[in-house]
């Protein structure tokens, strides 16, 4: 009888030995293994590797969550274990790391003992690249696959197909983090920084959203000429305005223009409180009055003029944010008009924003 409250679904037991999952799930990873490839032989059952004993993974007496390989996994993985413990350096073990990494390519151990064998074996390193640019574009958001490229090319010396190599990576996938740290470390370890701002250019043009090419472009302006040049820091101010101009709803451009200003401060640029002032009736954003409001409070932390006027159009902002142009971060806005109190003009702060108690 099933307990009261309780559904009286029975299960049919077990067969001895095998579990529902062993018995079912199981079956069918064996079943698919050899669909693909009937003509494949386990290692237990080769010949050549008779003379190794297998370590088989010990997941402890008591697993928690077991997790079920297929028969090829842990026959694969058994020897390799086994292969490791020994520090066996040969053609055989090298050529059990593929069959290893094509059943998980995100193993780490596997990839560092491909590269121990391919250092001891003295193993055509060209070769080993053609073999990781294939993984590669079939799993480009694997951490070790790109590691491992990144140490075969130090080991070479031979940057000259990487730029092409991940600029085809990023058509499948503009924003593919590994490729564009790969293509970062790349540029700066081999000085290849000549026409990567026209690419970045291209890119731009391509998707002017594209927080990974800002991103991009801020690196290579910060690493060749910097921003100190009056004339290289005007005209980044210029290509931003004019991307903003053309779409402006993109937080990424005026991370940008945030980016390359702050440390100099937004308010000491010349005219751009009258630029983004004009822009504000016919190209208003929430990305916009939130630098307004960022550059009125640079303009009261260095002692500007009007002080009282500043602060009351920056608090004005915050409200507007608050309640028409930001709604959802309404709180956050209302706590930046707070901050606004310790100012000048407090009365002001306490007419937009009243403290707490007060309300």
């Amino acid at each position: 009888m099933a307990e009261k409250g309780r559904g009286a679904v029975e299960l049919e037991p077990a067969k001895e030995g095998c579990s529902e999952l062993d018995s079912g799930f199981g079956e069918l990873l064996k079943e698919d293994e050899v669909g693909k490839d009937p003509s494949y032989v386990l290692y237990r059952d080769r010949k050549k590797w008779a003379d190794i004993k297998p370590i088989i993974q010990s997941d402890g007496p008591t697993p928690v969550v077991q997790i079920i390989y297929s028969e090829k996994f842990e026959d694969v993985y058994d020897y390799f274990r086994a292969v490791v413990q020994q520090d066996e350096r040969s053609e055989r073990a090298f050529k059990l790391t593929a069959d290893a990494i094509e059943l998980n390519a995100a193993n780490y151990t596997v990839w560092y003992f491909r590269r121990v064998l391919l250092q001891s074996l003295g193993k055509d390193l060209y070769e080993e690249l053609q073999y990781i640019t294939a993984i590669i574009e079939d799993q480009p958001k694997n951490y070790q696959v790109w590691h491992h490229r990144r140490l075969l090319v130090e080991w070479l010396q031979d940057p000259s197909q990487e730029l092409d190599f991940v600029a085809d990576i990023l058509n499948q996938d503009a924003k593919n983090y590994h490729a564009w740290q790969h293509r970062q470390w790349v540029i700066q370890e081999f000085k290849l920084w000549d026409n990567e701002l026209e690419y970045v250019d291209q890119l731009l043009r391509e998707d002017v959203r594209n927080n990974s090419v800002w991103n991009q472009r801020y690196f290579v302006i910060f690493n060749t000429t910097g921003y100190d040049d009056p004339a290289v820091l005007d005209r980044e101010v210029q290509y931003t305005l004019e991307t903003i101009t053309a779409v402006p709803h993109n937080e990424s451009a005026w991370n940008y223009l945030k980016g390359i200003l702050q440390d100099r401060g937004l308010s000491k640029y010349p005219n751009l409180l009258e630029q983004l002032l004009n822009l504000q009736p016919s190209h208003s954003s929430p990305y916009l009055l939130a630098f307004l409001v960022d550059l009125y409070e640079d303009m009261l932390e260095n002692q500007c003029d009007n002080k009282e006027e500043t602060l009351n159009k920056a608090l004005e902002l915050c409200e507007i944010l608050a309640k028409e142009k930001d709604t959802i971060r309404k709180e956050y806005w209302r706590y930046i008009g707070r901050l606004f109190i310790p100012f000048p003009c407090i009365y002001s702060a306490k007419k937009y924003f009243p403290p707490l108690c007060e309300r």
